[in-house]
């Protein structure tokens, strides 16, 4: 090849590729800033101006949750998760233990971890329990005495049993409190709503046994069930103000109880 065709230049001809130069980019007036995913509404926030929220320009971080220290925190069901933190074996622990009155302390169990999943759902088994077996001890004790019965349910066995259980089961606790806390005595309400809750459990068998329509037998059947649930709540408030001069409370405690389990049957197990 002629050697004067060599030496033109190569970059300006069609088709070639021009050799790369490493040259600082620099910035125009007409540059577009680089996109950012955003997400809709806008936060509420001062500092944000009037624009959308970016995906990753929240106020706790990427994935935590809403802090809930602020008294906001008591409309957020994340606020109590903790308080429901709790497997079948340790509820069913409980439970037998609340059955049991000298197994142990009961305050010491639930000493790292007391929940509310027992008070919450105990007391609403209980209520549909009363309601609906109340009812079916009532017919078999008017079918007993007149052949001529007939089937009825009384909705207000729903209303009377829920007011009364859920009442006691939040009210009780809150007022023992108050006293410990006015006497002079560390408490924890948060305790004494697991115990008290705890304590209603036993009701629940007993609420299938009172369906036998013999009145002795309910009589001797919810004076044991009695006596065996105020001594669970008792004994183990006893243990909890150990060392105070504070019996007046543990026997109120105990009849409190024994007032709960006459209640239950002479409203609902007539």
């Amino acid at each position: 090849m002629d050697e004067s065709f060599t030496s033109l230049p190569s970059s300006h001809l069609l088709g070639s590729v021009p050799a790369v130069v490493s040259e600082e980019k620099k910035p125009t007036n007409h540059e577009v800033p680089e996109a950012k995913l955003q997400i809709f509404p806008p936060a509420n926030r001062a500092d944000r101006g009037h624009g959308y929220q970016a995906l990753d320009d929240s106020p706790n971080g990427g994935d935590e949750q809403p802090a809930t220290n602020n008294w906001k925190g008591v409309l957020s069901i994340s606020s109590y998760k903790q308080y429901f933190n709790v497997d079948t074996d340790i509820v069913v622990d409980r439970i037998i233990s609340s059955l049991n009155p000298t197994s142990g302390n009961f305050f010491d169990k639930i000493e790292t971890n007391p929940d509310l999943y027992g008070m919450v759902w105990i007391s609403t088994t209980l209520v549909f329990l009363l309601a609906s077996l109340g009812n079916c001890a009532t017919y078999l004790m008017q079918k007993r005495s007149s052949n001529s019965t007939s089937w009825s349910f009384d909705v207000s066995y729903v209303n009377l049993a829920a007011c009364v259980l859920y009442g006691y089961a939040l009210v009780v606790p809150v007022a023992f409190y108050f006293l410990l806390q006015y006497l002079g005595s560390n408490a924890s309400l948060l305790r004494f709503w697991c115990m008290w809750g705890y304590s209603l459990f036993i009701f629940i068998p007993t609420s299938f046994l009172l369906i036998i329509p013999v009145e002795f037998i309910r009589w001797i059947i919810i004076i044991l069930t009695a006596a065996a649930s105020s001594t669970f709540v008792a004994l183990n408030l006893k243990s909890y103000i150990q060392g105070n001069d504070l019996m007046l409370v543990v026997v109120a405690s105990f009849a409190l109880q024994v007032a709960m389990a006459l209640f239950i049957k002479i409203s609902f197990f007539p």
